[in-house]
């Protein structure tokens, strides 16, 4: 194996204060040519706060659809199709 083919083990740590997570039940997603924004809001009527922004290259952001596709089709198979419905957004925003 030619040294740039070797893998690197990584240690990760979760914070305490991380753990717990964010619950979100919107998405706002922007782009540059640099960078997908990913902005994940709790949505409680009549307002919504942004409770985490996830800034990610557009090669990571292409690794995270594809392994939510992945992981939506292992879902669905065991527990069946998810139904979506419509969001309400503000006029010039897009909601997922």
């Amino acid at each position: 194996m030619s040294e740039e083919n070797k893998t690197q083990e990584i240690q990760i740590t979760m914070p305490q204060e991380v753990q717990s997570g964010k619950y979100a039940n919107q998405m706002l997603v922007a782009h540059t040519q640099e960078e997908f924004i990913l902005d994940f809001i709790l949505g409680t009527p009549p307002a919504g706060v942004v409770n985490s922004r996830v800034i990610v290259s557009p090669g990571h952001a292409k690794r995270i659809a594809n392994a939510l596709m992945e992981n939506v089709a292992k879902y669905e198979a065991q527990f069946g199709e998810i139904k979506t419905v419509a969001v309400n957004m503000p006029a010039g925003t897009t909601a997922h």
